[in-house]
């Protein structure tokens, strides 16, 4: 028996072999999982500008006297420059970053001059020999690091702006680079082992495999047959990832394309007449029950619902599919594929950076496990003071229940990871409130790279839960880096209000492409939702507003893995910290205090949780205030345990039309908040036995726990909490973006109803964080897919109706 989509030849053994081609196109799988390579599209003068800014931020310095190993005191003689960094920098502006590209251009080009030099540096560039005035790349490095700490902080926004810029692009790219080998000459040095050494072997062993896996041909009486069939759709899975009969690439041929969607029994048509640049005569026309743009928490959710019922459903997705061992798990290049903006993504002032999943599964595939039902004050406000009945009623609680029974939530731990392990013995100590996060992953789940995908599926996310159902049903697929340029919608005569009708999407020789469906599910999470809607020509006020973003602060501490130790004992009796632990690994997300949450008052405060730092963004997010000790700092990395305070924000920002224009103000209870959590994290730390604290505030501040009286450790702990934190005097960062399309019971502040359907167009449902009415102030993803269940029941009545009709 030979299955679909394979191919018989014969060996030289005049054995049947069967060439699996795999049930949609494996090939395009495993491509999806490459690093890209760009082009620099930067000037001669740009570049030398940029590159004495790289070794200004990265020199080459003298180690320090008590370093002896070779590995460390080569990492201090190594600038920037000789790693081939400001040419990584320069593909990635010519590429990858979507906003500012002009301001750093213009700072580059500036500092390449004099004149630009003296208008940025002041007296920091100038000099008693002739010509007195030198530009960026001819200075001393000593006054080069100068000029740069000066314009962190000048009174000019700009200056401050610039730094801030420059500082994260060259440190996250200097520290996320790899070489062919995908290693960074860095990581030795700092304590780092690259991708999870359990994975990387595995990977290895499989790239020598052939594609598709030649195996014989059983015969269709053997007893083995079946159990051999078993066997290869069980190392395909282990290899592409539970989807892989389900993804279509689009840029697959056309002939190809059409095959594909046709599998699943959607309706397609292709216009071969010539090229098509007008959606209402499209190159390709594919007609389905439902289209749901987007795969994340929410769209994933509703497709896999509809799937499952018996609807034809088409699942649009502007990512790619990488999963298992199609997976790097490197930095670098996990933010150039799997994050929005290639994880380069900031608020148009640079005043949070926002990390957001951009890839089959959404955030879903890239998150940190935690999977938090949605809180009872939080469930009151929205029912009581919003008026939402939705979140009261008994689907509601059904909702929570079988989304944390399909993603197998529980909340024992085998063994904590090192953060974590920090966050609930300082909270122990201290006597502050710590409990076990749920999570959809289970006791022994012991990784610390899930924020660069799950390597084995045993995190439940989309691609392992409702994504497999639109797969396994038979009834949907997903279309991979599929961008959808706009909502359908025509107004029926007599009708007032408008009807969806599907969607229109771009290939990569500029061709359109329709959609036809009976409902439009628009789930691409609460940044890109908003700009399609606006896009797609809807005039609700509302949409791309009131958007919350759960900002974050972080403090650190460090704790060395040599004698002497704490004399702290852990809870089995091991001395304290255990030495063999590192930063980057173990479960992400472990432990969470409410110390600061006020979940019994307002219900707006802050909660205190542990992240995920590999040494990128680690280095882009620590104060830099020169080149030594910011390798003094990376060279502690593998020790320093962070932890973050996560506030739920009543301040809100905006989005434009495009999701890479956001702004966002930070509430003064906001801020206040944030400074109360900074306190209590560094009295954590400290309590936790750490030799060294600090935050990140830019002026770098730590201070030695071990060394000072308890009146110093006070007045350190006081200054350090009531430093400013706007005005990017310290990072903020979001991993949780929401409420730009919020749900309400009037139109006129809100863009959807209970149901999830837009106020303005019939058969148009919104399924993602948008819809959230506030900010929700805990880790969102079971939010997010209890709203989404709720509505894809409206939809499974919407389209009952339109059955009747």
């Amino acid at each position: 028996m030979v299955l679909e989509g394979s191919n018989v030849v014969t060996n030289k053994k005049g054995e049947h072999l069967v060439i699996d081609l795999g049930s949609i196109d494996t090939q395009s799988l495993l491509n999806e999982g490459d690093k890209r390579i760009y082009t620099n599209k930067l000037s001669a003068r740009e570049m030398d500008a940029l590159t004495a800014l790289c070794d200004t931020i990265i020199p080459a310095v003298d180690p320090p006297e008590t370093a002896t190993d070779e590995c460390v005191i080569k990492f201090y003689k190594t600038s920037a420059s000789i790693t081939g960094c400001p040419e990584h920098i320069g593909r990635l502006i010519s590429h990858r970053l979507r906003h500012h590209v002009f301001l750093l251009r213009f700072f580059f080009l500036m500092l390449s001059t004099r004149l630009g030099t003296f208008v940025f540096g002041g007296i920091h560039s100038l000099s008693p020999c002739f010509p007195f005035v030198f530009k960026f790349s001819q200075l001393p490095l000593e006054k080069q690091q100068r000029l740069i700490l000066s314009l962190s902080n000048s009174c000019f926004f700009l200056y401050r702006w610039a730094f801030v810029g420059v500082r994260l692009l060259i440190l996250l790219a200097f520290y996320t680079q790899v070489d062919d080998n995908d290693e960074n000459p860095s990581w030795k040095a700092i304590g780092y082992c690259g991708p999870d050494p359990e994975f990387k072997p595995r990977k290895q062993n499989e790239s020598n495999q052939p594609i598709g896996y030649l195996t014989p041909k059983p015969s269709h009486n053997s007893p083995n047959a079946v159990t051999q069939k078993q066997g290869q759709e069980h190392s395909k899975e282990d290899l592409y990832g539970p989807l892989y009969k389900g993804i279509i690439n689009i840029n697959n041929p056309q002939d190809i394309l059409v095959k594909y969607l046709r599998r699943p029994g959607l309706h397609v048509s292709l216009n071969r007449k010539k090229k098509s640049n007008n959606y209402q005569n499209p190159l390709l026309t594919i007609q389905c029950d439902v289209v749901v743009v987007g795969s994340g928490s929410g769209g994933g959710l509703v497709a896999g619902v509809l799937a499952s019922e018996g609807y034809k459903v088409l699942v649009l997705e502007k990512g790619d599919y990488c999963a298992r061992k199609n997976l790097s798990l490197l930095e670098g290049p996990t933010l150039d594929q799997m994050y929005e903006g290639a994880g380069l993504l900031t608020t148009r002032d640079l005043g949070v950076m926002i990390l957001a999943g951009s890839t089959v599964g959404g955030g879903s595939a890239i998150n940190w496990s935690a999977s938090i039902r949605t809180p009872p004050h939080v469930i009151r406000e929205w029912a009581n003071d919003h008026e939402l009945e939705i979140f009261d009623s008994p689907l509601f609680k059904e909702a929570l229940d079988v989304i944390c029974e399909k993603m197998e939530v529980q909340s024992e731990i085998s063994d904590e990871g090192f953060n974590n392990a920090v966050l609930r013995k300082g909270c122990l100590e201290l006597g502050y409130p710590v409990v076990n996060i749920p999570r959809n992953a289970p006791a022994d789940h012991y990784c610390g790279w899930c924020c660069l995908g799950c390597k084995d599926g045993r995190k439940k996310g989309t691609c392992e839960t409702w994504l497999k159902d639109v797969i396994d049903s038979g009834n949907g697929a997903i279309l991979t880096g599929c961008k959808v340029e706009k909502v359908l919608y025509e107004r029926k005569q007599g009708r007032n209000r408008d009807t969806a009708k599907g969607v229109v999407f771009k290939l990569k020789t500029g061709d359109l492409c329709v959609v036809k469906a009976k409902a439009t599910i628009v789930a691409c999470g609460a940044l890109n939702t908003p700009a399609l809607l606006k896009k797609s020509g809807l005039k609700n006020p509302n949409i791309g507003k009131n958007l919350h973003l759960h900002p974050v602060v972080m403090a650190w501490g460090y704790f060395p893995d040599k004698e002497p130790l704490s004399t702290l004992l852990s809870d089995e009796g091991k001395v304290w910290p255990e030495k063999e632990k590192k930063s980057y690994e173990g479960g992400i997300m472990t432990a969470m205090s409410t110390v600061v949450a006020d979940f019994n008052g307002s219900g707006y405060g802050a909660v205190i949780q542990t992240p995920s730092l590999h040494p990128g963004i680690y280095s882009a997010i620590m104060p830099w205030t020169s080149g030594s000790n910011m390798k003094d700092r990376m060279t502690k990395f593998s020790r320093t345990a962070h932890i973050f305070a996560l506030a739920r924000d009543v301040g809100s920002g905006n989005i434009s039309k495009s999701p890479f224009d956001i702004t966002y103000n930070l509430h003064s209870s906001d801020e206040a908040n944030l400074k109360k959590g900074i306190e209590k994290m560094l009295r954590i730390l400290a309590g936790a036995g750490a030799e060294e604290i600090g935050t990140h505030h830019k002026s770098g501040a730590s201070i030695n726990v071990k060394k000072v009286s308890c009146h110093e450790f006070e007045k350190f702990v006081k200054k350090e909490s009531s430093k400013a934190i706007q005005g990017l005097s310290t990072p903020i960062a979001s991993a949780h973006q929401m409420g730009s399309c919020r749900m309400g019971i009037d139109p006129r502040t809100s863009v959807v109803n209970q149901m999830g359907e837009s106020w303005e167009v019939e058969g148009l449902y919104l399924a993602d964080s948008s819809v959230f009415p506030t900010a929700l102030g805990v880790n969102p993803m079971v939010t997010i897919q209890a709203i989404s269940y709720c509505t894809s029941q409206s939809v499974l009545e919407y389209l009952k109706r339109k059955k009747k009709r």
